[in-house]
């Protein structure tokens, strides 16, 4: 079974890239602080003071999506509700951020993006296979009656 350990290793991927988000983040609010940069005119703190709210809100919604298919992991049911619609967005985010990484960083983050796209996706494809293999039984409903409305059908003409 690869279920759970799909979920698992993309709960433990985005944990990891929630990490990294906030920290580049608050790396670069602290560099643009200290050399205050500006640009197009503007305000050096402000721009310091969004990149590290970017990067906090960033971290904590991957935080979230790892949670998410943490959650997965162990309960070994698909995401439903709320969960589903993160995994669905963070996939979509991977997918708009590895079309950005490859001209601005290059291939190795292009790489990295669609690695962790694929693990989201593998979680809704294994999870749904399984769902949809399970046949529903459906309980024999026994010999017609009059009274469940449902007559016989008559019997076949006899040759005499």
């Amino acid at each position: 079974m690869v279920r759970r350990p799909v979920a698992w290793v993309t709960a433990i991927v985005l944990f990891v890239e929630a990490v990294g988000i906030a920290w580049v983040n608050w790396f670069m609010g602290v560099v643009v602080d200290r050399q205050d940069m500006s640009l197009a005119g503007l305000d050096p703190d402000v721009m310091s003071t969004s990149s590290k709210v970017a990067g906090l809100l960033f971290g904590l919604y991957f935080a979230l999506c790892g949670f998410t298919a943490l959650r997965v992991g162990l309960r070994d049911r698909a995401p439903a509700g709320i969960g589903r619609i993160l995994l669905i967005s963070a996939a979509v985010v991977h997918a708009l951020l590895g079309a950005f990484t490859v001209g601005l960083v290059g291939w190795g983050a292009f790489a990295f993006m669609m690695v962790v796209l694929g693990l989201i996706v593998l979680i809704f494809m294994t999870y749904d296979r399984r769902d949809a293999a399970a046949p529903e039984v459906k309980p024999d409903p026994g010999p017609a009656s009059p009274e469940d409305g449902v007559l016989p059908p008559p019997p076949a003409p006899s040759a005499s």
